[in-house]
């Protein structure tokens, strides 16, 4: 069984108005919303698995071993984390994982559906965050993987900064200061 969400937050990230005046919300992940969120996780790999020569139960039974390594990974580093549903029409379409921590904000993780990416909803969320942490006197850092270059670009236009900080071989660790 996989560790639940935190409950009863009263520091909640408010949805950026420009999203919002577009229908789109945020609102903090429960336990149901794991069945969404893993299919969450299997798109964002849906390039890699592609090039994997396995039969398609081995890639979904292996996708989930990673979700739900990842989910737990999560909940015990970042337990302090705002863990958000990002909606449109009150369906799901991704989600976004903040830690508010002094003197860098923590960008967790950002993943939206496929159909969903590419029209601004990561970018406002991120500048909201940003002057978020900025009112705070606070920088943000996150790491992308180092084949994500579409991420990268995004972040770049943000403002994010490649850091020195020690990561992986596979990720860039980046940073914004205000």
């Amino acid at each position: 069984m996989l560790p639940s969400f935190p409950s009863g937050r009263t520091r909640l990230f408010n949805t950026p108005a420009v999203l919002g005046g577009r229908g789109f919300s945020l609102r903090p992940l429960d336990d149901g919303d794991l069945t969404w969120l893993r299919e969450l996780y299997a798109s964002t790999r849906a390039d890699e698995m592609a090039m994997v020569p396995w039969l398609e139960a081995a890639k979904r039974a292996f996708l989930d071993q990673q979700f739900d390594l990842q989910h737990r990974h999560y909940l015990a580093e970042y337990a302090d984390a705002d863990f958000l549903a990002i909606e449109g029409d009150k369906q799901p379409i991704g989600r976004y994982y903040l830690l508010r921590q002094a003197p860098l904000h923590l960008l967790v993780d950002i993943s939206l559906f496929p159909q969903t990416r590419g029209q601004g909803v990561g970018a406002e969320l991120i500048r909201s965050s940003q002057a978020a942490a900025a009112a705070a006197s606070c920088g943000m850092r996150l790491s992308v993987r180092t084949d994500n270059l579409r991420a990268q670009s995004l972040y770049l236009r943000l403002g994010f900064v490649p850091d020195d900080a020690e990561t992986p071989a596979t990720h860039l660790s980046m940073r914004w200061l205000p």
